[in-house]
């Protein structure tokens, strides 16, 4: 269980994931065969159940890559149960405040750390191995919380200075619906909110993250060059999707009729 992204994410280096929202295993591993460092088993907008993404975990690991899980809500039995299945890591949503992001990190670690309850299931080696992974836990799990509401904004330094956060993705989409603008990426206020995401993360030495949704190579270079380390390239549905519609407009331009 060598979890290498938790020590990139320490040095600030780049690392570039992708999302997974089909409750396949062919999914996982063929994007897990693509290249990317890590992915993420979304359990927040997907029907993905607990179930599949145990299975879904099982084959990102045994591929060699670093499984994450997007959970759907901040809640400490959501959390404690993702992690029983294998997980190296989760992704809270709308963490707003530095209670509710020490509340993430204390449902993914054990006492003393944390408050998570013991169980012995798949990341415990299904009962013979828990010893191993408790300690594993509380020094190599990872914790991602989701910055995209503006109280987040306000309480930004807070959030990231709490011990066991070890990164961040900014979230415009919802940022900027709780500003009032919901995808009015040119507002002055939702500019200023990135700025100082940005800002905040160079000064606190904490990664900064963001989901390119659009599976655009050049907006991720993009992002890159503006500062963000941690950063999440399209997803699943996407790349099926705009692959199969690039490739028949390509063909239906040189003129072959379908």
């Amino acid at each position: 269980m060598n979890n290498t992204l938790k020590k990139k994410l320490q040095r600030q280096e780049i690392t570039i994931g992708s999302w997974i929202t089909l409750g396949h295993t062919a999914i996982a591993e063929i994007m897990a065969k693509a290249g990317f460092e890590w992915l993420v088993v979304d359990m927040e907008h997907s029907v993905i159940t607990l179930e599949i993404a145990q299975h879904l975990i099982q084959v990102i690991e045994g591929s060699g890559i670093i499984p994450l899980v997007r959970v759907g809500e901040n809640n400490p039995t959501v959390i404690k149960r993702i992690m029983d299945a294998g997980a190296y890591g989760v992704i809270v949503p709308m963490v707003n405040t530095k209670k509710q992001a020490e509340a993430a990190v204390k449902a993914v670690k054990y006492p003393p750390f944390g408050t998570r309850g013991v169980g012995l299931a798949r990341a415990q080696g299904y009962g013979m191995e828990f010893k191993r992974y408790r300690d594993w836990v509380n020094k190599e799990s990872i914790v991602v919380v989701q910055i995209e509401h503006k109280e987040a904004i306000e309480n930004l330094e807070d959030i990231l200075k709490v011990d066991g956060v070890d990164a961040s993705i900014i979230g415009p989409y919802d940022l900027s619906a709780s500003m009032g603008h919901p995808g009015e990426f040119a507002q002055i206020e939702l500019r200023n909110a990135l700025k100082r995401y940005l800002d905040v993360c160079a000064l606190l030495n904490k990664p900064a993250g963001l989901h390119v949704v659009q599976p655009d190579a050049d907006e991720v270079s993009k992002k890159i060059k503006e500062g963000f380390r941690f950063v999440g390239f399209s997803l699943d549905t996407l790349f099926l999707g705009m692959g199969i519609k690039a490739s028949l407009d390509r063909i239906k331009k040189q003129g072959n009729k379908c």
